[in-house]
């Protein structure tokens, strides 16, 4: 946890001293139990033999626990309940390989690849490319909605709707099941995965029905297998799915946020595994591997970070970003995140499977953007302008049925 900089240390002595104190609640409520059970046999026993008396002085004593033991019962649940609120408050353990450090200043390149493009002077940035070819409209998607919801338009439009099938054609091919998921989850969906309780007020609420735009297809995704005991043949577990994402991103302002930078509403395509927890290190690198391959087809330049402990997400043990560069903004953008969560979200999912010598263990979850869209296009437009216009990558031109934006 010093790895993460987390600042409440004490409450992990709180938590293991509640936990003392539910063990003896709970023993000191299973003899209270037990005896009851006794007492009830020895009051049926004095009833057959005609003992009445001796039966009535008992069901006394047993009205007597009867209230001890609600009591307790009463106490154990309130103690159970905090404990719950206090470990929800304990961010998931980092995996020996994340480094240290404050920031995402301090996380680790570990990977580049591809040619940074030499533009012309006259470059634009995508937001006014998206302009001057008509593709994405963000002042109409503010009338309509507000900031961050644009609308895409002819090509940019077509160009969306082709890397939503380039991006699940190539997980497909990799082995990743499709599904189609809804787009709002309930409370226990959101806390299953880990996104509840919403510490950063990053999640859009529909208060009247209780229910959760999802921020990311990992949650449908993963809550699929929530409550479930699996089979070792089972797994891996490898699914796939397309959906819109909502994020409020309260407090982001500025320049760096502009156009497609930072949005409350985009397309991303998620993959997901659930595997043995001796599996789950081969399986993201796997998922780096594939990812790795989708960029490679979008002849983009990108590079892989290992993120710290200081800006590693709170569900994560580990996880590794993917970021494209911007020509025209000059910068890094990050289009992917691949994570292993090791059993903390299936604790919190009770996702759990028999091994092979058939003991009941937690299973392994993990997932990652192959590929979120806006930043994707963002770098698309601005990587591959050219004076005569934008120029696809050949592997999107079957997909959109173009292979130039002019």
């Amino acid at each position: 946890m010093e790895k993460r900089n987390f600042k409440q240390p004490e409450l992990i002595n709180e938590i293991i001293e509640l936990d003392q104190e539910r063990r003896i609640q709970q023993s000191t409520l299973d003899q209270q139990l037990a005896s009851a059970n006794k007492l009830a046999k020895e009051i049926g026993d004095l009833f057959k033999s005609g003992e009445i008396a001796k039966a009535n002085i008992l069901k006394e004593e047993t009205l007597s626990l009867k209230t001890k033991t609600k009591t307790l019962q009463e106490q154990l649940q309130e103690t159970i309940e905090t404990l719950l609120d206090l470990r929800t408050q304990i961010p998931n353990i980092p995996h020996q390989s994340v480094p240290k450090g404050n920031s995402e200043d301090d996380n680790q390149e570990i990977f580049k690849e591809g040619t940074i493009p030499t533009l012309d002077s006259s470059a634009l940035p995508h937001w006014e490319l998206a302009n001057k070819y008509d593709i994405i409209d963000f002042e109409l998607g503010s009338k309509i909605t507000g900031a961050g919801f644009p609308v895409y338009k002819g090509k940019g439009a077509r160009l969306q709707r082709g890397l939503i099938n380039f991006f699940l054609d190539k997980n497909t091919e990799a082995g990743y099941k499709e599904m189609q998921v809804p787009h709002l989850v309930n409370e226990a969906s959101g806390f299953g995965t880990g996104q509840l309780p919403d510490k950063e007020g990053q999640m859009y609420h529909v208060q009247n029905d209780d229910l959760y735009l999802i921020p990311t297809a990992e949650v449908p995704l993963t809550n699929l297998y929530r409550d479930t005991l699996l089979d070792a043949s089972e797994l891996p577990i490898c699914l796939t799915g397309y959906t819109p994402c909502f994020r409020r991103e309260a407090g982001s302002y500025g320049a760096h946020v502009r156009g497609l930078n930072r949005l409350h509403q985009f397309d991303k395509v998620e993959i997901v595994r659930i595997e043995e927890p001796q599996n789950a290190m081969q399986a993201l690198d796997e998922m780096v591997d594939h990812i790795k391959s989708i960029l490679k087809d979008l002849e983009l330049p990108y590079r892989i970070l290992r993120l710290c402990g200081g800006d590693l997400g709170f569900t994560s043990a580990l996880t590794y970003d993917f970021e494209i560069y911007s020509t025209a903004q000059k910068r890094w953008l990050e289009i992917s995140s691949v994570s292993t969560f090791n059993d903390f979200q299936a604790e919190r999912l009770q996702l759990r499977y028999k091994d092979k010598s058939g003991k009941k263990q937690g299973v392994h979850t993990l997932n990652g953007s192959s590929l979120a869209l806006p930043r994707v296009v963002a770098g698309l437009l601005e990587n591959c302008q050219t004076p005569e216009g934008i120029v696809l990558p050949k592997a999107l031109v079957p997909y959109t049925g173009f292979d130039k934006i002019s």
